[in-house]
Formats: C-alpha cells, sequence, structure tokens
C-alpha cells in the first residue's frame, strides 16, 4: 500500500470545542484532499458520531468539554473503531503517557499548520494498519494452536482406541476433514467429544 492509497479521500471526523481552530482545521483537511464526515464540539459527541459514522480517523482535542479528548479516545479505542490524533497546546509527560495509553496514534500540537497535519494522520494510519495486521496475525496464531491441541488430543485418543501409530491417527483427522469438508479442528472436536461420552 502506498502512502497515497492510505491517505487520500480518508474520512475524518473532526472534534474541537473552539469553533475557529475547528473551522480551520476541517478547511486544511478538506483543501489536503481529506472528506471531514462530521464536527463534534465536546467528547461525548466525538465518541457518538465516531460510533455511528465509523470514519477512517478523528482529530480531537485534548481538552474539551462534557468528556475530555483523552476519555473520548480511550472510549473509541476500546471500540476499534479507528486511530485518534489529540491536538493539543500541552506536551506534559503524564498528557503524553495517558494518551499513549488510549492508544492515540499521533500529536498535533497548537497552533498547527496543514504541514502538520498530512505527515500526523499518515503516521497514524500506518500505524492503525499495522496494529489491525498484528491483531489479525495473533488471532490466526491463536486458532492455530486451538486447532494443533485439539488434533494433538484427538490422535491421542485415537491411538488410545484404534491402537493407531501417531502418523495414522494424523492421516485419520485429515482424511476424515477432507471426505466431510470439515475443518480438522472441528473432526479433532469431535473425536474428544466422542470419547467423553463413552
Amino acid at each position: 500500500m502506498t502512502e497515497t492509497e492510505t491517505t487520500d479521500g480518508a474520512r475524518v471526523l473532526v472534534a474541537e470545542d473552539e469553533a475557529i481552530i475547528r473551522l480551520d482545521l476541517v478547511e486544511m483537511l478538506e483543501e489536503a484532499g481529506f472528506e471531514v464526515v462530521g464536527q463534534a464540539s465536546n467528547g461525548e459527541q466525538a465518541v457518538e458520531l465516531a460510533t455511528e459514522l465509523k470514519p477512517d480517523l478523528v482529530i480531537m482535542d485534548v481538552k474539551m468539554p462534557v468528556m475530555d479528548g483523552l476519555t473520548a479516545a480511550e472510549e473509541i479505542g476500546k471500540k476499534h473503531i479507528c486511530p485518534v490524533i489529540m491536538l493539543t497546546a500541552f506536551s506534559q509527560k503524564e498528557l503524553v503517557e495517558r494518551a499513549r495509553d488510549a492508544g492515540v496514534m499521533a500529536y498535533i500540537v497548537k497552533p498547527f499548520t496543514a504541514g502538520d497535519v498530512k505527515p500526523a494522520i499518515e503516521i497514524a494510519l500506518a500505524r492503525w494498519a499495522e496494529l489491525k495486521s498484528l491483531e489479525a496475525e495473533v488471532a490466526d496464531l491463536g486458532e492455530r494452536l486451538e486447532t494443533r491441541k485439539a488434533v494433538d488430543r484427538a490422535k491421542g485418543v485415537l491411538m488410545k482406541q484404534f491402537k493407531f501409530s501417531e502418523a495414522e491417527a494424523f492421516r485419520w483427522i485429515q482424511k476424515t476433514a477432507m471426505d466431510r469438508r470439515l475443518g480438522m479442528r472441528e473432526v479433532a472436536q469431535a473425536v474428544i467429544a466422542g470419547a467423553s461420552q463413552a
């Protein structure tokens, strides 16, 4: 995926309580080729809009009424909606640590220019894509590990019940899965379930 594929035309939600800053940011984003799909003036509204609109990215101020930006970023992060970029006039250590823990992918420090915004968006979208890829890989590895455990247990059952060798037990599970168009894990679980009922 090239940079232009990841950022051009990205759908962005802007959350900023100061109307002038929000309008400036929206204008910068639209001039840079982004689609602004929603605007929020407080953190609670930002979470509601992010949940409803499913943008590619949220750019959110740290200090907002009703719910602050970091709490809103945590909520959006828990729902795995999209990456969040924080707008801030501060760079205090505690703020940076809390933002990192909330899953914030990048920062834009006020006052900002269009030249500050696009690289932050590219970084946030790239980090989000990496995170999603890693999560998928971990889920796949977890699935494979569970399959392997089930197949190993089923092999043990078949070896005990039918005096199969380990290779014969594996081939039996494999062939049964192919013949019945099932996954090896499903066949293995059926063998294990059958043994526990016997």
